[in-house]
């Protein structure tokens, strides 16, 4: 059986934030409360601002939250759900990356539900929630798209991620104009996490032939896309392919799930305080080598899609397919990038932390083949010896790799 869950509306256009105040009025809002990254909500960019005048010229009134940096908490939840009831808000939107994404959704949960509690979530039949707008201003999360959040536990350093369909935003608005301001590492950091979904989904053993479809055209629009957005963030054609594919991959791997390089990318996130994006990205080259031959044909699929000439064998484009991505981290700078956030010795102490958390999450029954602890301990090592071997500091040391 093949189902499909994903928002009843998705507009994407050049200006179509403008179009807030007609969706908020089919929804019988009149109230609003917008989740917006602090960033967008302070000079210069003050976003705020022409939010509030376009919802105010059909009369609805506004309060903004903003009052949160980095991956959303419990606590940044709890502080917005209190400004929400004090405001009596009767919609929510929610503007920008996919922590504010996140961040809308609970309020928009947790509003309408004062008792649930975090893990009843996924469990109940019918989740009420507030009207619920999603207005992502990056090209990479998917949020706008699918049945999860992302909040992390600040008592336990835990990301939850709790799932259900009522999740789904009620529409989704994809405005390219919003993402040409993006710079260039955070425009590959949300690019790759937004592959990875679509490559995840489509190796997931819950891929249909309806998340097929989307997956493989996220995959498609990514390969040719993210570079171009990467050289020139002004050139809006590509960045109109990369928001639109960023909502295909988010709808592939909502229904399909995501797999091992999420599982094992949250903790490491956590752990090192790496933007999810990257810790993703970090991850996909091994976690495609450790899966390789339980699902061959599908990594093949996947290099073409990214462009590999298609005569040749499914061994070659299977292996071909890692090639590209391993592409992709060294023209992005993807390793560089990480050495701001880890040392490899110190990833290397930190395994059996990082190995329980991704046992405990999302996406390990989802794999092809399941990993053991081994397996992933083996993730984590070939990180820290790739990341010491494109280290100029530590080009002379030696990790030593699981055995």
């Amino acid at each position: 059986m093949a189902v499909l869950d994903l928002p009843r509306h998705i507009f994407i256009e050049n200006g179509a934030l403008n179009r807030l105040d007609e969706l908020v009025a089919a929804k019988g809002g009149t109230k609003v409360f917008v989740v917006m990254d602090s960033f967008l909500a302070s000079s210069p960019v003050n976003l705020h601002e022409k939010v509030s005048s376009i919802l105010l010229k059909s009369g609805f009134t506004s309060s903004f939250f903003s009052n949160y940096s980095g991956e959303p908490t419990t606590k940044n939840v709890e502080e917005a759900v209190k400004q929400l009831q004090d405001f009596q808000g009767d919609c929510v939107i929610g503007i920008g990356g996919g922590s504010a994404i996140d961040l809308a959704k609970a309020v928009a949960v947790f509003g309408k539900n004062k008792t649930i509690e975090w893990n009843e979530i996924p469990h109940c039949l019918q989740l009420k929630r507030l009207p619920l707008i999603a207005v992502p201003t990056t090209a990479g999360t998917g949020s706008e798209a699918t049945k999860v959040m992302v909040i992390t536990d600040p008592e336990t350093n835990v990301k939850m991620n709790p799932s259900h369909p009522n999740l789904i935003p009620d529409a989704a608005v994809l405005d390219p104009e919003l993402t040409l301001s993006l710079p260039p590492n955070f425009t590959v950091y949300t690019g790759l996490d937004a592959l990875t979904h679509a490559i995840e989904g489509y190796v997931s053993n819950r891929a249909s032939m309806m998340t097929d479809l989307f997956a493989l055209e996220a995959i498609h629009q990514i390969g040719s896309a993210l570079p171009k957005v990467y050289e020139d963030g002004k050139d809006n054609e590509s960045r109109k392919e990369m928001i639109l594919a960023s909502c295909y991959a988010g709808i592939a791997f909502s229904n399909a799930s995501t797999n091992l390089a999420h599982a094992a990318g949250r903790p490491l996130g956590a752990q090192f305080h790496i933007p999810h994006g990257l810790s993703v990205a970090l991850l996909l080259p091994f976690v495609m080598r450790f899966g390789l031959e339980s699902c061959k044909e599908r990594y093949a699929e996947i290099a073409v899609a990214l462009g590999e000439d298609p005569s040749l064998s499914i061994d070659e484009l299977a292996k071909n397919s890692i090639k590209i991505i391993e592409n992709f981290n060294d023209t992005f700078g993807i390793w560089k990038d990480a050495h701001k956030y880890i040392q490899p010795q110190k990833l290397i102490e930190s395994t059996h932390v990082l190995i329980a958390d991704a046992l405990s999450g999302n996406g390990i029954a989802t794999n092809r083949k399941i990993p053991s602890e081994h397996d992933i301990e083996v993730i984590y090592y070939m990180l820290a010896e790739k990341l010491a071997a494109t280290s100029p500091e530590l080009n002379e040391q030696t990790v030593n790799v699981v055995k």
